[in-house]
């Protein structure tokens, strides 16, 4: 019998990590009583994923991944989608957090994917569709004679499963809606969100192509054409559709823009279909009934001490951790356990993963570097050139040992005479939960502010957000760490408050202080390197205007992003980060049950 060893001890998690895993990611009996910690949950999680490397040999080898995948997590350098950590050796088993599904034009067909988005949303999986198959409000149905009633009406019905699923959950659901640019209903997609609470578990993005941005830019006609015949179905003036789209983006955060010529240029299995549709937050577009597994790598702890006493970017362990990371995520699609035979079947053939960082802006500030500086973005394109470097060399080391992914024959990594294991590598995900158990700030992001209310996390809970990373280096300056910290609660900016020095004011810039174009041009640092795409917020105060949304979708296109989300401060009636810890929440989230008295901060 193996001897049973004491899990390494995990880095210190703060008062709001240790919040979050006990609402949403420790086990529990049956009477609802907490049965793990937190560094028990680490080995569970790398206990099971290092299982899979008894594939390609013995029980040493499995030990040894073991060991490794639970320093990885404990010391917090990396952590997985929260599905892993949630269901990572469970009866569940079900361990992606990204997936892509079809919506046929046919009432058997609508309904089958309904019921595959309660399967996939129950494991915690956020869920991606393209609405533009479905005939548009009107059409005839020729079985009944009736009319058809548009996609955006069976939006609401997959919006209201998602409500209901959510419920009983341990996350929220998440949907992004994707409806194709030349869709008859497009303009009512477009207004789908303007009526508060509507489609409130949904992004949505409209599918712009490359000839439609160059018909607004000419300001010529845009055609529409019926789904159902193929046929064109009127035009409108594509100017005024894309006004339309910036007013209702500037009014509600949606639509958000998708790329999608962009996207299939870098298709790396175009044999296999066109990608359409990505999961809720745009990193991952994926074929239908396809899904992808996520992770992050720690840039905050990614730092060494410097000869003069500052930090500076440790780059081994920047490499030493992608290529454990590359592993135990291609491990993770190994022992997952799909909702669906037709994702399992398209998940296996195709092995795409998403690694991408967290604590960008934390390492900034330690390195001393503005996040709105052109240094910071020279920084941002060198780091993912060096993981995604790095993600690619472990994936082709792999393919030698365990082989290449299925779909690889006729894929254009084949083409390029690239034997990988994994179709895709990196991704930039929005980090929500895992970067508070990390205790760094979220993917690539600036700072929202420096003091803030987190929403929509827990039940009946918001969790209040201090930077301590603002509090370190307060105190190695010796100024007064106490007043400047009181101050900064109440107005969530060190900009606001008096007597700062400037070059702090500067090395603490918030992300609605920072220009539109330096939040684009830092996206498309990452996006150049990597393979996936970048979920990245377009944060603008409230004062912004119209045309100033206007142009940073523009400039999206322009730089050959994948996709745009634009967010307007105070633009909707709820929202997920509120400037200042002392405001009264706007809307409390219901998504995740848990008993009030451990959610309490």
């Amino acid at each position: 019998m193996m001897e049973r060893r004491s899990p390494p001890k995990s880095r210190r998690l703060s008062d709001n990590a240790l919040v979050v895993l006990r609402a949403r990611y420790l086990r529990r009996d049956e009477e609802r009583r907490l049965i793990e910690t937190p560094e028990e949950l680490f080995r569970r999680v790398a206990t099971a994923v290092a299982s899979a490397e008894g594939r390609w040999g013995g029980a040493d080898r499995v030990a040894r991944a073991r060991g490794e995948f639970e320093e990885l997590l404990a010391s917090l350098e990396f952590l997985p989608n929260s599905p892993t950590l949630m269901n990572a050796g469970t009866r569940l088993g079900q361990l992606s957090a990204c997936f892509v599904l079809p919506v046929e034009d046919t009432m058997e067909g609508i309904f089958e994917t309904v019921k595959h988005t309660a399967l996939v949303q129950r494991t915690g999986g956020g869920t991606g569709f393209s609405f533009s198959k479905l005939r548009r409000r009107g059409d005839l149905v020729a079985s009944t004679g009736g009319e058809a009633s548009g996609p955006v009406s069976f939006m609401r019905i997959f919006d209201a499963v998602t409500e209901n699923i959510r419920q009983g959950g341990k996350r929220r659901g998440a949907n992004m809606g994707v409806l194709h640019v030349e869709h008859p209903d497009v303009r009512e997609f477009i207004r789908a969100k303007l009526e508060e609470p509507a489609l409130r578990n949904f992004n949505i993005s409209v599918a712009a192509t490359d000839a439609f941005m160059q018909a607004v830019r000419d300001g010529r006609a845009h055609v529409l054409y019926d789904p159902r015949t193929g046929r064109p179905a009127g035009e409108l003036d594509a100017r005024e559709l894309f006004e339309e789209i910036v007013e209702c983006a500037w009014t509600t955060g949606d639509p958000g823009l998708l790329f999608v010529d962009a996207i299939n240029r870098d298709n790396p299995t175009p044999h296999l279909g066109v990608m359409e549709a990505t999961n809720p937050c745009g990193e991952l577009p994926l074929l239908p009934n396809e899904s992808c597994n996520l992770g992050s790598i720690n840039l905050a702890r990614m730092l060494r001490s410097g000869p003069d006493g500052g930090a500076t970017v440790d780059w081994e362990a920047i490499r030493r951790t992608t290529r454990k990371a590359i592993r135990f995520l291609d491990d993770v699609v190994e022992v997952s356990q799909a909702p669906t035979p037709e994702i399992a079947r398209m998940t296996r053939n195709n092995r795409k993963l998403g690694l991408g960082v967290m604590g960008f802006a934390e390492m900034l500030v330690r390195l001393g570097s503005s996040y709105d500086s052109d240094a910071a973005v020279r920084l941002a394109s060198d780091l993912m050139r060096q993981i995604a470097a790095e993600a690619l060399s472990t994936s082709r080391e792999l393919a030698e040992e365990r082989g290449v992914f299925p779909s690889w024959r006729g894929s254009r990594h084949e083409e390029r005479g690239l034997r990988l294991r994994n179709a895709t590598c990196t991704a930039i995900a929005p980090t929500g939960t895992i970067s508070i158990i990390a205790d760094t700030t979220a993917s690539i992001e600036p700072m929202f502010a420096l003091a803030y209310r987190r929403t929509h996390v827990l039940k009946g809970e918001t969790l209040p957000e201090v930077s301590p990373v603002l509090r370190e280096v307060l105190s190695r300056r010796g100024l007064d760490v106490r007043r400047i910290m009181e101050e900064v609660s109440v107005r969530g900016r060190l900009g606001e408050v008096p007597g700062i020095p400037e070059d702090l004011v500067r090395l603490f810039v918030t992300a609605l202080e920072i220009p539109m174009e330096r939040h684009l041009q830092m996206q498309a640092a990452f996006q150049e390197h990597v393979d996936n795409s970048v979920s990245k917020t377009v944060n603008l105060p409230h004062e912004a205007t119209v045309a100033e949304v206007q142009g940073a979708y523009w400039r999206a296109w322009e730089l050959g992003l994948k996709g745009i989300t634009i967010f307007r401060y105070g633009s909707k009636s709820a929202q997920v980060l509120e400037l200042g810890v002392g405001e009264e929440p706007w809307e409390i989230d219901h998504g995740t049950k848990c008993d009030p008295n451990e959610c309490r901060v």
